[in-house]
């Protein structure tokens, strides 16, 4: 019974996306192809290895003990195969990470930049998500997410500052007409600009001053997804239309520029910043190895420089 190893690849690349075309974003290949493989796959083995729904696609019994011994060895095939790349000029392949909207605004451009120009016969794929994802699954090599967010037995690095600020700002025309609150609490007779999560949370605005933290729920016209409607949330302030809490670093240019006043700076809270993680407990593919490396010489960089 001759089997493809593309077909038992598309099978499990199926499984864990939980569905073809989710599968298909990831691997490259598509959905139709995708599902071709894997009814090739079932018609050699003679065996239903998942089952679809209009909404769902998951492996059956038998497809989760294939899946449970097929892994291990895809895994150590891909690492055969990554060797070789020991033997070229210069590192190549695909690199999959996996980061949320702040990183990917603030953190990852001035890193890529100098990576991509330093290797440039790798292929960075970023998905961007707020949600915390498991990264295999999801069949990227990597993340970058806060230490409060970190999965266990991930390898952890430093990435980018190592303190960030969220900012609250409004534009000098709303304040004029509203006042400017001096303290937090006084947020709740302002109009604000609210975010929510992929998983319907609304995050709680959070200050912090000479030991005093201070929680506020404001409410506002404006909720916005975080990160994928963050630029339409800073118009909507800029505009004059509200108060907005969030990352300094993307506040930072209309605060410079005077089209949004900063507020309640001295309750700004400080936090940690981001951790570039990965699996430890697996072969290092080339392309995340030389990720890895670069991070880490430039974050030994700006240390000794600071």
């Amino acid at each position: 019974m001759a089997v493809e190893i593309n077909d038992l690849a598309a099978f499990v690349a199926v499984a864990r996306a939980g569905g073809f075309r989710d599968a298909a974003r990831l691997s490259g290949v598509s959905p139709s192809g995708l599902s071709i493989a894997v009814r090739r796959l079932e018609s050699k083995l003679g065996v239903r290895l998942l089952n679809r729904t209009t909404r769902s696609v998951a492996p059956t019994e038998a497809g989760s003990l294939l899946i449970e011994r097929l892994a291990p060895a895809l895994a150590e095939m891909e690492a055969a195969l990554d060797v070789l790349n020991g033997f070229r000029d210069r590192p190549a392949g695909t690199l999959k990470l996996n980061v949320p909207a702040g990183a990917a605004r603030i953190i990852l451009p001035s890193i890529l930049a100098g990576f991509l120009k330093t290797y440039p016969d790798i292929r960075v794929e970023v998905t961007v998500e707020d949600s915390f994802v498991d990264l295999l699954s999801a069949g990227c090599d990597a993340g970058i997410r806060y230490d409060e967010r970190l999965e266990k037995d991930m390898i952890a690095i430093p990435i980018g500052p190592r303190v960030q600020r969220f900012a609250t700002a409004a534009a000098p025309s709303y304040l004029d007409t509203h006042g400017r609150p001096q303290h937090p609490r006084e947020l709740l007779s302002h109009v604000c600009m609210r975010g929510q999560f992929a998983s319907g949370t609304i995050p709680i605005w959070e200050f912090e001053r000479d030991g005093e933290v201070v929680h506020v729920d404001p409410s506002g016209q404006l909720l916005v997804r975080l990160g994928a409607a963050i630029d339409l949330a800073i118009k909507t302030a800029v505009a004059g239309l509200g108060i907005i809490h969030l990352y300094e670093d993307m506040l930072r240019p209309h605060l410079d520029s005077g089209e949004l006043e900063p507020i309640l700076e001295p309750w700004w809270q400080n936090f940690s910043g981001p951790f570039l993680y990965y699996p430890g407990h697996r072969h290092l593919p080339t392309p995340l190895r030389a990720f890895v490396d670069f991070v880490k010489e430039s974050h030994a960089s700006n240390t000794s420089l600071s």
